[in-house]
């Protein structure tokens, strides 16, 4: 018997939705950082086993109050989630308080999918602290399955992937068995820029940085070792933005295509040619022409 199905990854920003995929597939496939609003995009990865696939989607934390229409994009790539799930994830962490009037609980109520309660970060607090916060929530929506986890540390997400793949359907492979997710080389390279941006720029800046890849050419360097010549344009909102990203002398820009060049070198296996642009594309996370050339409608 062969199982396969799609499991979607749900919770607001910063729960370590993110890290949790990147631990149940065993790849990163998402980015990660300290700053809530990281993902942007509804991301797949996929685990395949000899009698077993499973499509995990980790998606955007739900915007509460949305600032821009490209909030508005990212929350309907959280509510699609709803649509074609065979389990539901919901990650919270135990400072999180749960509200009877959260949207996602209004919709976990009225699916039939099977819902699991993943409190994640059990590592940064006591058990019964954990086992109380649980307990709230399970009093505001009904969950098959509840685990505490800690995705960064693995502990209980081996438990938690046993549990998904008894409640998964049975049914063929979605995707090749040797692949890894639905999206293309250069989407993780943009993501991977982008990643640095908000580890190294401050306030407004990684949230108004949206980063597109121009050209992405694979040769050799003069002794024959292979080398990928990269060109990325990092577009702002405003021009006193592009005056930040690039730096006093071109400072901070060189800062990020070192820090980007080096963990794309890791991620792609190669030595790496990194040209960095930065454009000004006045307001575009209220454009929504802007909004569908980065890919945030489909």
């Amino acid at each position: 018997m062969h199982k396969s199905g799609f499991v979607n990854i749900i919770g607001k920003p910063n729960v370590g939705k993110s890290t949790l995929m990147n631990a149940l597939v065993g790849e990163r496939m998402s980015i990660i950082t300290a700053k809530p609003q990281t993902t942007r995009h509804r991301i797949i990865g996929i685990l395949s086993g000899d009698d077993f696939q499973i499509v995990f989607s980790d998606t955007p934390g739900l915007v509460k109050d949305p600032s821009y229409r490209m909030h508005l994009m990212m929350n309907r790539f959280v509510h699609s989630t709803f649509e074609d799930a065979d389990v539901l994830c919901l990650v919270t962490e135990p400072t999180e308080v749960p509200e009877p009037d959260n949207p996602l609980l209004e919709k976990i109520r009225n699916v039939t999918t099977p819902r699991f309660l993943v409190m994640n970060k059990m590592d940064q607090h006591d058990e019964h602290t954990v086992r109380q916060q649980m307990d709230a929530w399970s009093a505001l929506a009904p969950f098959e399955e509840r685990f505490a986890i800690s995705a960064l540390q693995q502990t209980h997400t081996q438990d938690l992937l046993n549990k998904i793949l008894e409640y998964l359907p049975e049914g063929p492979a979605y995707y090749p068995k040797d692949q890894l997710t639905d999206r293309p080389e250069r989407f993780f390279v943009s993501e991977i820029i982008r990643e640095h941006v908000l580890n190294l720029y401050e306030q407004e800046i990684p949230y108004s940085t949206e980063v597109t890849i121009e050209s992405f050419k694979e040769t050799t360097t003069v002794k024959g070792e292979p080398l990928i010549k990269i060109a990325a344009t990092l577009y702002v909102a405003r021009k006193s933005q592009k005056n930040i990203l690039i730096g006093k002398e071109g400072r901070a820009i060189k800062t990020l295509g070192t820090h980007a060049r080096q963990a794309l070198e890791t991620f792609l296996e190669s030595k790496i040619f990194l040209e960095l642009h930065v454009k000004v594309k006045e307001n575009w996370r209220d454009d929504d022409r802007s909004l569908q050339s980065f890919g945030y409608q489909n």
